[in-house]
């Protein structure tokens, strides 16, 4: 049974203002809680932006900092494993700082690490200001959707979510286009001097506007759980991301991935023992809500085609269908932009008709969109492809903003900032499982389809087709998950 919060007198400048007090059925926000989310998003937004901004940079850097392919692969793994261990830990680390406090830690971190990469003078201290870049992005995200669930009624919850579906979708989109541009005219460097002074002045305006929403508890650290966390959640995303990969030896990959899953396991039991007396780091008392527990299963898929699609697709338009960069490129925007710009609305619907007359048809809508790319081939035209991937976002877009709305309503209050790290969590390690689904399924056929005679191009059609249908199969069971969707939000009981 949870342990009933003791009654504490809020400081003048944690207590909510007047025009912050607003009745849960209605849908209208503060001048307050808009001002507050405002300088959130707009953080969030670069953050993630800067993300993949370094994918289309990885050669100028080699060329430069003369490292081979697979050292500068750290930039992006080093990031996404920093990610992994990192957000578990935010569920407690929001309950001890104040929302001003996150803030400013979370944007300072991510100044200093561009400040960092930008004046690396070797590749160590690039990959330095990755990890540090990374720590700040880990803690932006879960403040912005705790905030989201402490200050937006229950009536706006959909609208404000579907904002921030937009800038999920749309700033890992524009990223590659904002490096290409910068790339075009000036060296790598500058794709981190043009975001620092941005960052700072975000930094900046943000202390000094944005309030603290609540007041920190004195919630304990666990010495056992973080490194079991990072051993845990890092080393299944690192063992994940070695899927696929002929230079690695089996003996590696085994032992990453073992060691992954039983310190996870243990992390896990660790975890269930410790909130007892509310002392966990990542508190799984969240999945005790069948709501939530169904959201992020749901969630998981998605995450996994997701991403299975954005290492997948670029491959097929390149080795399959022979396009240059520059198409490919445009050839994957507009699915980006089209989920990012889809949020707001799916948002507003979400308001009106709930989570599962949206996620239903989404989930059919993925499914088309897989049927398409299961027919793959040489002789494919390239608009199929932009087909089947701006109806693979179009669906996903009905999705996410439903479950990430849905999965934290049916929380209560004092469970919001652990759901937000779960739900982080479980994006970086489903992405990651994702990606290894269809690396190795992709690799596997193409292999065997090249000793079968088949040519270069053929034999990696064949396992695209292969990695799509699995996927298809797959994703079967998130179409019957969506039916059990709730139709409306329900205060959960505590």
């Amino acid at each position: 049974m949870q342990t009933p919060e003791p009654i504490t007198e809020l400081s003048d400048e944690a207590r909510p203002a007047p025009d912050a007090a607003l009745d849960s059925a209605s849908d209208k926000l503060s001048a307050r809680t808009i001002t507050v989310l405002g300088v959130l998003l707009v953080g969030a937004f670069v953050v993630i932006l800067n993300e993949t901004a370094m994918n289309v940079a990885l050669s100028r850097i080699m060329i430069d900092l003369h490292v081979d392919e697979r050292t500068a692969q750290w930039l992006t793994t080093g990031f996404m494993l920093t990610m992994a261990v990192v957000i578990p830990t935010t569920g407690w680390l929001l309950q001890r700082l104040t929302t001003r406090q996150a803030f400013g830690l979370a944007m300072g971190l991510f100044a200093i690490g561009t400040a960092v990469a930008a004046a690396s003078p070797s590749f160590a201290f690039l990959l330095l200001g990755r990890i540090i870049q990374a720590c700040g992005t880990a803690i932006m995200m879960p403040l912005l959707m705790t905030t989201v669930m402490e200050q937006v009624p229950p009536a706006a919850r959909g609208r404000v979510m579907g904002t921030i579906t937009l800038v999920i979708a749309a700033a890992p989109a524009m990223g590659p286009t904002m490096s290409g541009l910068i790339l075009q005219f000036l060296s790598w460097r500058f794709v981190f001097v043009v975001v620092l002074p941005i960052a700072l002045t975000i930094m900046i305006v943000g202390l000094r506007i944005v309030p603290n929403l609540h007041e920190p508890r004195q919630v304990k650290l666990d010495a056992w759980s973080i490194p079991l966390a990072a051993l845990g959640f890092g080393g299944l995303v690192y063992g994940l991301s070695l899927v696929g990969n002929a230079q690695v030896p089996p003996w590696e990959l085994a032992t990453v991935l073992t060691v992954g899953a039983v310190s996870l396991a243990a992390f896990l039991a660790r975890q269930v023992v410790l909130q007892r007396t509310d002392d966990a780091l990542l508190d799984l008392r969240t999945f005790t809500y069948p709501t939530f527990a169904i959201s992020m299963s749901l969630m998981a898929l998605v995450m996994m085609v997701l991403f299975g699609s954005i290492i997948a697709t670029p491959l097929i338009l390149q080795q399959v269908m022979h396009l240059e960069p520059l198409m490919v490129g445009l050839i994957m925007l507009p699915g980006g932009l089209l989920m990012g710009l889809l949020g707001p609305v799916v948002g507003r619907l979400y308001d009106r008709v709930g989570a599962r007359a949206l996620a239903v048809p989404g989930a059919v809508v993925v499914a088309f969109s897989f049927a398409i790319f299961a027919t793959i081939s040489t002789t494919t035209p390239w608009w199929h492809i932009l087909v089947a991937s701006l109806l693979l976002n179009l669906g996903l877009a009905f999705m996410m903003t439903p479950l990430f709305t849905v999965a934290l309503s049916s929380l209560p209050p004092h469970l919001y900032s652990y759901g937000s790290a779960m739900i982080g969590t479980i994006q970086q390690v489903a992405g990651a499982a994702g990606t290894a689904l269809f690396v190795t399924i992709m690799a596997t056929v193409r292999a065997s389809a090249a000793a079968g005679g088949a040519e270069a191009p053929d034999a990696l059609a064949a396992g695209a087709r292969a990695a799509f249908v699995v996927a298809g199969c797959l994703w079967l069971l998130t179409i019957v998950g969506s039916a059990f969707l709730p139709k409306r939000d329900s205060a959960p009981t505590t």
